[in-house]
């Protein structure tokens, strides 16, 4: 069971309707070994040392189960978010570490396609993950209640696949299990309406540049050749995106057969076609871009990139909503900036545990913003989506600001960075949103944040040097009864300050 949060998970009824038949097909490629390039800094993996119950109301009732655990709604007892709490029973754990590992994947992808971690907790029976809660169910079951979708739908779906593998492999970080069941829509709406977050990271792994990936990891209707072979890259995910739009237009997969063998010789030779009664009102370019999608030759194939931007994608999804985007954005921004480094971290947290619907507007705006659809905003794309929407005197200063804004150096906005410096003094100034970040920065529960836990929240290790300055200059700051700690009302008293 991988690190999805589905509010549904009930088996496709009949044989192998729209995506082959659903359950244990990973387990039949996969080996144990872990993939070259995994991450190696696993320990600080569970990072709520806890207990659960503290912090979590969990239903008894169960949305899901599986081999590993079972998923159940939590309600976060300080704010009443409702989100997925999964449970992982450590003794069919067979892989620890590579159990950690790929939480620390899903800590590291930060896009409005991939599924959030908010926090995990670890007891001597289980590993918990709190997660978003998906309401909208497998994309899988859509496609069974459907059949096959239209070229708009379909566009829409794969435009939102795009975009998350897209920033995955931008991250050098290759999936390598993409099939309908592991794609969730965060609400029941109509298709349209709502958008798609991947899930189940367990066979996730990093990569290098020109690095070959030997792990036979997937599943048989969507794995790609060269995987079978051992020996391919992150344009494998590229294939299975391929077989999914397949199935989306048609209802069924491009390679299929009566057993695991039959279907996986099949793949190895790569033969599919268009020619029965489903193909005759698919457009020439929707067949042009799976054709892309599905080269044999990992050389020839398109990337995730231009899968995006291709342009059945561009003339088919139907198009963002163009936002007004207000010169509050900018003032957000520069308010931003001129914060201390603790107000930022503590900013950035309250983001990242935003609900969908109170991001909405912000998400939106981001996704206007991100020019090139990889979920990362650049200085450019920042000042031409600015000018474009109109804003009036965009600051000379823009790229100072997005310095500030870049939290993690890495030279690009993040998406929660953005959401933590443009977001609105009316959300986050209220108290639950706030104890709710301060508990978390108070990791030993004792209703007071010492310089120990500060250099937590400022990612480092120790107190000397720079970090250290910081770290006295916001307690003199910020520690207004000067004992060396943060209680909550200081805390507050330095949200509300300007």
């Amino acid at each position: 069971m991988g690190c999805g949060a589905s509010s549904k998970n009930a088996a496709a009824p009949g044989e192998k309707p729209a995506a082959g038949k659903k359950g244990s097909e990973t387990a039949e490629i996969k080996k144990d070994n872990v993939a070259a390039g995994a991450l190696n800094h696993s320990a600080n993996a569970i990072d709520n040392p806890g207990k659960i119950e503290d912090f979590y109301a969990i239903d008894k009732k169960k949305l899901g189960e599986g081999s590993y655990g079972s998923v159940s709604k939590a309600t976060n007892k300080a704010t009443s978010k409702v989100c997925a709490c999964k449970s992982i029973c450590l003794k069919q754990v067979k892989n620890l570490d590579r159990f950690k590992q790929e939480i620390q994947i899903m800590k590291i992808m930060d896009h409005p396609n991939i599924l959030k971690l908010y926090e995990s907790f670890q007891d001597h029976r289980n590993i918990y993950l709190i997660l978003e809660l998906c309401t909208g169910g497998e994309l899988f079951d859509r496609i069974i209640e459907d059949g096959h979708f239209t070229e708009t739908r379909a566009a829409h779906v794969m435009q939102n696949m795009f975009r998350a593998i897209f920033y995955m492999h931008e991250n050098h970080l290759c999936h390598r299990d993409l099939k309908p069941e592991n794609f969730l829509f965060t609400t029941k709406e109509a298709i349209e309406k709502t958008h798609l977050k991947v899930i189940d990271f367990g066979l996730a792994c990093q990569f290098k540049d020109g690095q070959v990936l030997k792990t036979k990891a997937g599943t048989p209707y969507y794995v790609a050749p060269q995987v079978l072979a051992g020996k391919y890259d992150q344009s494998s995910d590229v294939w299975s995106l391929g077989v999914i739009m397949y199935v989306l237009l048609c209802g069924y997969p491009p390679f299929h057969g009566e057993t695991d063998k039959e279907v996986l010789d099949k793949v190895r030779l790569g033969n599919f076609s268009f020619n029965s009664q489903e193909w005759k009102h698919v457009s020439e370019d929707a067949k042009e871009l799976i054709h892309k999608l599905l080269k044999m030759n990992p050389r020839d194939r398109f990337t995730a990139e231009q899968a995006l931007n291709h342009s059945w994608v561009a003339n088919k999804a139907p198009k963002a909503k163009d936002v007004a985007i207000g010169a509050s954005i900018v003032d957000n921004l520069k308010g931003f900036q001129s914060q201390n480094k603790f107000k930022k971290a503590a900013l950035h947290l309250i983001a990242s545990q935003m609900s969908e619907n109170q991001i909405d507007k912000l998400r939106q705006t981001f996704m206007q913003l991100d020019k090139n659809g990889d979920g990362l905003l650049t200085v450019v794309e920042m000042k031409e989506g600015l000018e474009k929407a109109g804003v009036e005197n965009v600051p000379p200063e823009l790229k100072a600001i997005l310095m500030a804004v870049d939290s993690d150096g890495s030279g690009v906005v993040d998406y929660t960075e953005f959401l933590a410096a443009t977001l609105d003094k009316s959300v986050y100034m209220k108290e639950d949103v706030c104890w709710q970040a301060f508990r978390i920065f108070d990791r030993n529960g004792d209703g007071k944040i010492d310089k120990k836990e500060m250099s937590y929240v400022l990612n480092d290790d120790g107190v000397q040097g720079a970090a250290g300055r910081d770290i006295a200059q916001i307690m003199q700051d910020v520690d207004e009864d000067g004992d060396g700690e943060i209680n909550f009302q200081e805390f507050m008293s330095m949200m509300k300050k300007a």
